[in-house]
């Protein structure tokens, strides 16, 4: 990364000469008339610069020439924020000293959503979605993502310890997982050390603002959130209870689709797709909203009157990770990880004419 980005700075103003430090990291001179006779071999003698505060410095490294009658010097490494730096143009008898600005980078990147949206989880909750507007560095969410318990101190290992981070492709989406084991009843961590939440109780996640991004920089402002603990939840998600409204032909009114308890937010957002008749996927776009509770469609064209279905793969979670048809379960002796199944659940709709 260049020391100097987008800055601009007269240096010196003397006898009609004019030394700068330009955007591009170099030192300029304008306005030397011998500049337009110098040859490039002599370049280098008549123009160097120096380390301002370090007696006895040698010239720094580089190169000089000429372009359109100005005289410059790029250094072969990048000047360093923060140091003074004096420019000596020798037949002039020129002397500039100048002082590279130090990098003040402003933070812009923000942690956007923390889900699930709803402020009271089940007991056995499994996961949280960190959602940030940029790319963010990685092995760093053990040290920057604290689970408080009601009276604010931190528990201690309440999430999964995983050699490598749950991060989507971006790295801009971390999935955080409790640990499974205290929460299947009837397993050994469970037994000896509880589950992590408890119902009845209020926890607050925080995700420290000290947490660099990609670029090395800082979190703009940290996130915490604060929910109370209800009862566990061991029912799997059942489609009969779920509410599918069709919409209109002719139109891009969304497909809605409404369920009576929070489903697992990323999931929704890739295991549901709309086929026609023919079973022709309908290009279209996706919104969760009203705490994962509701699924919207879209589609890119105005829908035709005619038969579809919205088809859901099993393995659809609810908060505590229940899959459809089938209660959550954890073998201790693979590794947690997402199955992936093609296996769908077929929801037949109508779009009629207005």
């Amino acid at each position: 990364m260049r020391a100097v980005a987008g800055f601009l700075l007269a240096a010196a103003l003397c006898c009609g000469q004019q030394i700068r430090l330009d955007k591009d990291g170099a030192v300029k001179v304008f306005d030397w008339p011998g500049a337009r006779t110098l040859e490039p071999r002599a370049a280098a003698g008549v123009f160097s610069v120096f380390v301002a505060d370090s007696p006895g410095a040698l010239p720094l490294l580089g190169s000089c020439r000429v372009e359109d009658g100005v005289l410059i010097f790029q250094p072969r490494f990048p000047l360093q924020p923060g140091l003074r730096y004096r420019a000596v143009l020798a037949p002039t008898s020129t002397t500039a000293t100048f002082e590279v600005p130090r990098r003040n980078p402003s933070p812009s990147t923000v942690l956007e959503h923390i889900y699930p949206s709803t402020d009271r989880l089940p007991e056995n909750q499994l996961k949280f979605y960190l959602h940030f507007s940029a790319p963010m560095s990685r092995g760093e969410a053990q040290r920057r993502v604290r689970l408080l318990d009601p009276t604010g101190r931190a528990i201690s290992l309440p999430f999964l310890e995983l050699d490598q981070e749950l991060w989507d492709p971006d790295g801009r989406r971390l999935t955080i997982l409790f640990d499974p084991g205290r929460i299947k009843r009837g397993l050994l961590p469970h037994e000896e050390a509880g589950v992590p939440i408890e119902e009845g109780k209020t926890y607050t996640l925080v995700v420290d603002r000290e947490w660099l991004d990609e670029e090395n920089r800082p979190l703009a402002d940290g996130l915490s959130k604060t929910f109370r603990v209800g009862p566990a939840d061991r029912q799997p998600p059942d489609p009969k209870a779920w509410r599918l409204t069709s919409p209109r032909a002719a139109g891009r009114d969304p497909l809605s689709l409404e369920f009576p308890e929070p489903l697992d937010r990323a999931l929704l957002e890739r295991l549901l797709e709309v086929v026609d008749a023919r079973g022709r996927p309908v290009p279209g776009s996706i919104q969760v909203d009203r705490e994962e509770t509701r699924w919207l469609f879209t589609p890119r064209e105005p829908w035709k009157a005619g038969e579809y279905k919205l088809l859901v793969e099993r393995t659809l979670e609810d908060l505590a990770g229940n899959t459809i048809g089938r209660p959550f379960e954890v073998d201790l002796f693979e590794r947690v990880e997402e199955r992936i199944s093609r296996e769908t659940i077929p929801l037949p709709f109508r779009v009629i004419g207005r």
